[in-house]
């Protein structure tokens, strides 16, 4: 039996293991007063299968990829399509994937999909890298007024020492999915290159890691140099 079900792991595709990843995440632990788990995949109706139908057309082969790192998932953008960096928009052109009824806008996916669009597009881009995060569930506080925002994991450390276990348990699992550990990318050069770079001298995860400047940081304060920040990117994914 323990056979059987090793031989079906390896036969399965990368898409179907992507699926089942994100379709069987949970964190069961405590988090800090006012912190909130944010899982698409349990809250948003239609996002697994969105998901779905995105990781079967980009992923469906055998081939490895090489890992992009990013924090964890915002409220507009992985939040809700279930996708790293991918808004409904840039969902619908250029993956071609509609979310009935819903349109969003995320920064950061506007520069991730430029890059991806002078790499040579989806197909291409897909074909040769994986997004996942540091941690593939994400975070809101409660703002006084009510509003709810998003957090990230390194925003307290009280948060930080409440999903460590979590984090470092579901990069692994990113890594087993079928990705090459000589080289990680990781979008953040601050606060997640830190962390991430002093995690992996831990748990050797990878050979080497490229920190890149996060897209929200390009496009909030850098936005007349977006180009630059373009170039550098295909400068690091050609290594």
């Amino acid at each position: 039996m323990i056979v059987q079900c090793a031989y079906f792991y390896i036969m399965q595709t990368m898409a179907d293991k992507i699926i089942r990843f994100n379709t069987h995440l949970v964190f069961e632990g405590a988090l800090p007063k006012g912190i909130r788990i944010m899982n698409p995949f349990r809250e948003q109706p239609g996002v697994v299968d969105v998901m779905t139908q995105f990781y079967h057309k980009f992923y469906n082969d055998h081939a490895q990829r090489r890992i992009i790192i990013g924090i964890n998932p915002g409220r507009f953008g992985a939040g809700i399509t279930g996708i790293p960096f991918t808004d409904s928009h840039r969902l619908a052109d250029p993956c071609g994937i509609v979310i009935p009824g819903i349109k969003t806008y995320e920064t950061s996916s506007v520069f991730v999909y430029d890059v991806i669009a002078a790499y040579g597009g989806p197909k291409a881009f897909y074909k040769d890298f994986f997004i996942g995060a540091m941690s593939p569930l994400g975070f809101t506080a409660q703002k006084a007024d009510g509003k709810e925002v998003n957090y990230n994991y390194y925003d307290s450390k009280a948060l930080t020492d409440a999903v460590y276990e979590f984090m470092v348990t579901n990069i692994h699992k990113q890594i087993g999915l079928g990705m090459g550990r000589e080289i990680c990318y990781c979008l953040g050069t601050g606060k997640n290159a830190d962390f991430l770079s002093r995690l992996n001298e831990k748990e050797g995860f990878f050979e080497k890691i490229v920190p890149l400047e996060h897209p929200r940081f390009i496009m909030q304060y850098r936005l007349k140099r977006k180009q630059e920040y373009i170039d550098k990117y295909l400068e690091a994914f050609s290594i």
